[in-house]
C-alpha cells in the first residue's frame, strides 16, 4: 500500500486492509488514526476491527471520523492531539488520505505555521486537491460570531466563549466548577482555562451566561462574575426550577425570585455582545428553564439537541416534558440550515473523539432521534428510554449549587460549606 509522509510524525494512506496493520508496525509507526466514519461503503473494516486490529500490532488507535463537508475545529484539534502525543509517527487514513490530511492541514494554518495562501499548493505537492480546506478556512474566517469550545472529559460538558471579532467583545456560555464527589474538592481549573483564553485573545467579557441549572456541573458562573465584574444571565423560568428544587431540598429561606443571576431572560429577549445581536428562544422540555441563546448565527443548544449521532437530551428529570422537548427542537430546526448548533454534553459514541458543532441542516437530516420522527413516535421513544437511564452522578450536588447562580452554599458555624442530599427524592433508581 502506498504510504505519503507528510511531515516527521505523520504519514497518510488511503483505506488499508486489516492484514497490513502488522506491517505498519514493522515500519516503525505507533499508531493508526482512523478519520474514516463507519458505513461509507461495503467492506469496509470500520472501527470496531480496526481498533483490534491496531491492538494486535502493537499500534495505538485514534477513531476521528469526519466528513469533509462537516468538518470542525473541533476534529482538527483533536486530529492534532492524536499526533501530538504519540511518541513515533503516526500513519492516517480515511477512504483515499485526503481527509486526514485536511485535518492536518487546517490545524497548519490555524496555528500559524502555514499560510492560507499556501493550502492548495501544499495539497497539489502531495497529489491532493485541498480546495475543500480552503473553502473551510474561508468561511470560519466569514462568521460574525468566533466560536471557542472547552471539553471537560469529567462530565462530558463543553463550555464557550464566543465573541465578536470586530469589537473583541466576548460572552462565556455554561462555564463548569471542578468537582470530585469523592473527595468534595472543588477546584477552578476548567474556568481559568477559558480565563487565559479570554486573556490571550485580548479579549471583554461582557457576559457570563447559563442556559439552565446544570444536573451534570457545577457552575463557575459565580467565580467568572468575581473575576471579570461580567453580569450574569440566565432564563426568566429559573425561578420555577428554584421552587421546584425549594422543596425537594427543604430549603426554607431560599430566594425563588431569580435574583441570583443580574439579568432573566424572557423568550424573544434580545442583547448584544459587541456588535453581536443575540436573541433568547425559550427551549423547555429537558428542564422547565432551558433557553437557547441565538448569536450571530450560532446557536447555542446545550441538552436540547447533541451531536446528531447521539441524538437529543433526556426529559425525565423533575419538570421535564418529552412533548415540550419536541416542539423545542422544532422551533430550533426551523432556523436556516445553516445556523450552527453548538450542544452542550458530548458522550463520545462508538468511541470517537469529543464533537459538539453541527449544522441545522445535519440535524434535520442526521439526528438519530428526530430525522423521519413523529412527534408521537419521538415522545414515545424518548419516555421509554429516559425509563432506563441513571440519574446523573452529580445532579444532587449540581442543584443546589447552579440554582443559585453557581454559588457554594454559605459556610457554616465551623467554616465548612456542606452540600444536603434529600434521600427517595427523584423515584426509583435505574438499578
Amino acid at each position: 500500500m502506498s504510504v505519503i509522509n507528510v511531515s516527521p510524525g505523520l504519514a497518510l494512506s488511503a483505506q488499508p486492509n486489516l492484514a497490513a496493520f502488522a506491517g505498519f508496525a514493522r515500519q516503525g509507526f505507533n499508531k493508526i488514526v482512523n478519520a474514516r466514519p463507519d458505513g461509507e461503503e461495503p467492506g469496509q473494516p470500520g472501527n470496531q476491527a480496526e481498533a483490534r486490529a491496531s491492538a494486535a500490532a502493537g499500534l495505538g488507535y485514534a477513531f476521528i471520523p469526519v466528513r469533509s463537508d462537516a468538518i470542525t475545529e473541533a476534529d482538527v484539534r483533536a486530529f492534532q492531539r492524536a499526533v501530538l502525543e504519540t511518541e513515533g509517527p503516526v500513519l492516517a487514513h480515511c477512504r483515499s488520505g485526503l481527509r486526514a490530511l485536511i485535518l492536518y492541514t487546517l490545524g497548519e494554518v490555524l496555528d500559524g505555521r502555514m499560510a492560507r495562501s499556501e493550502v492548495e499548493s501544499f495539497g497539489r505537492s502531495l497529489g491532493f486537491d485541498l480546495a475543500a480546506a480552503g473553502r473551510w478556512l474561508d468561511r470560519e474566517a466569514g462568521y460574525p460570531a468566533k466560536v471557542k469550545g472547552f471539553y471537560d472529559q469529567r462530565t462530558g460538558s463543553i463550555q464557550y466563549v464566543v465573541s465578536d471579532p470586530s469589537s473583541r467583545v466576548c460572552a462565556i456560555i455554561d462555564p463548569v466548577l471542578d468537582f470530585d464527589e469523592k473527595s468534595g474538592a472543588t477546584a477552578t481549573h476548567h474556568a481559568d482555562a477559558i480565563l487565559d483564553h479570554v486573556a490571550r485573545e485580548g479579549l471583554q467579557v461582557a457576559w457570563i451566561l447559563d442556559t439552565h441549572p446544570h444536573a451534570d456541573h457545577l457552575s463557575a458562573a459565580s467565580y467568572l462574575k468575581q473575576r471579570t465584574g461580567a453580569p450574569t444571565a440566565i432564563g426568566a423560568h429559573v425561578v420555577d426550577v428554584q421552587r421546584l428544587w425549594k422543596g425537594i431540598y427543604n430549603l426554607s429561606d431560599f430566594a425563588t425570585d431569580g435574583s441570583q443571576w443580574d439579568r432573566l431572560f424572557a423568550d424573544g429577549d434580545r442583547f448584544r455582545i459587541g456588535n453581536l445581536d443575540s436573541t433568547v428562544m425559550f427551549s423547555p422540555g429537558h428542564t422547565l428553564a432551558s433557553v437557547t441563546y441565538l448569536i450571530g448565527n450560532a446557536a447555542f443548544v446545550h441538552d436540547t439537541l447533541f451531536m446528531p449521532d447521539s441524538g437529543t437530551a433526556r426529559a425525565d428529570f423533575p419538570g421535564g416534558s418529552a412533548k415540550s422537548l419536541w416542539s423545542s427542537i422544532q422551533r430550533i430546526l426551523s432556523l436556516p440550515d445553516d445556523t450552527r448548533v453548538f450542544t452542550g454534553h458530548d458522550y463520545q459514541p462508538n468511541g470517537r473523539h469529543a464533537r459538539w458543532e453541527s449544522t441545522v441542516g445535519e440535524q434535520k437530516s442526521a439526528n438519530r432521534h428526530v430525522a423521519g420522527v413523529s412527534e408521537a413516535g419521538f415522545v414515545l421513544s424518548r419516555e421509554a428510554r429516559d425509563q432506563t437511564l441513571p440519574m446523573p452522578r452529580l445532579i444532587l450536588h449540581a442543584l443546589q449549587v447552579n440554582m443559585r447562580g453557581g454559588r457554594l452554599p454559605e459556610p457554616e458555624d465551623n467554616g465548612r460549606r456542606y452540600l444536603k442530599f434529600p434521600l427517595d427524592a427523584l423515584g426509583q433508581a435505574a438499578w
